[in-house]
């Protein structure tokens, strides 16, 4: 049990750069209580004392604000950061290693008993602040749920999953990105500025209409060329673009920066 505590410190000093020491994190965070009351509940339920699990689950969230089925399932290594707000269903499972902030709901769609009504969390998962993930399904390893989204459906492995109702972005250099930005440091929230879908759209097609652009004034170039009058505009109309106006720069900057991500 004390070995359990003690890597369950750990992990906060190691993901929370406000945890000044052991002690600190010992009697100053309610994540860490939160999850100590839990596996006391969850040994109950599972050896039959349901009505002694439900009543220190209670006295936990009472003590802690954050409310932890007994028969929810939770690896080692989860951090509730904040934790106050949380909610965690009775058929939820935590993978171990997984982040979760403050007002999320591990929730259930389902109104049947003894059935999977609630998701599952696969190892290193971070859902951010206010995130609602609701149903039966799985969330795969190391994705993110960004802060307020609203998760109705599964989630790849490494993937983000962002707004309300969710959308889901799975891309190899998001991936990529990830996976240095975890060598830097641990990435707070589940959300980073790449994860905005309305901007990466907007981006998209500025980028788009700039190459377009590009793309004919080089062709009046070349019908010029061929016309053999490189400097004659009477063969091109008036209207023609023969060079690029489009100031696809200032309107990356409005709708946020790519260099920024």
């Amino acid at each position: 049990m004390f070995s359990k505590i003690h890597a369950d410190i750990q992990c906060i000093l190691d993901r929370d750069p406000a945890a000044r020491g052991y002690f600190d994190v010992l009697t100053c965070y309610p994540g860490l209580y939160a999850v100590i009351w839990h596996r006391a509940a969850h040994a109950c339920w599972t050896h039959g004392l349901k009505w002694l699990g439900r009543l220190i689950s209670q006295v936990a969230r009472f003590l802690t604000g954050i409310e932890i089925h007994p028969g929810a399932i939770i690896g080692n290594g989860v951090f509730f950061d904040h934790g106050m707000g949380v909610v965690v269903g009775e058929t939820a499972e935590i993978g171990d290693d997984c982040t979760i902030y403050q007002g999320v709901t591990l929730g259930g769609t389902s109104l049947y008993k003894n059935t999977k009504r609630h998701p599952t969390l696969g190892r290193g998962v971070v859902v951010g602040a206010g995130a609602k993930v609701l149903g039966g399904f799985v969330v795969g390893d190391n994705a993110r749920i960004g802060s307020n989204a609203v998760v109705t459906k599964p989630v790849p492995a490494g993937a983000t999953a962002v707004g309300n109702p969710a959308r889901i972005m799975v891309a190899s250099h998001e991936v990529l990105r990830e996976q240095a930005a975890a060598q830097m440091g641990f990435s707070a929230y589940g959300v980073t500025q790449g994860d905005d879908p309305l901007s990466l759209a907007l981006r998209g097609l500025i980028d788009n209409a700039a190459g377009h652009e590009h793309q004919i004034a080089l062709l009046w170039q070349a019908i010029k060329t061929l016309q053999g009058h490189p400097m004659d505009t009477h063969c091109v109309p008036g209207d023609a673009a023969l060079s690029e106006h489009f100031e696809a720069d200032k309107l990356n900057q409005l709708v946020g920066n790519k260099s920024d991500l």
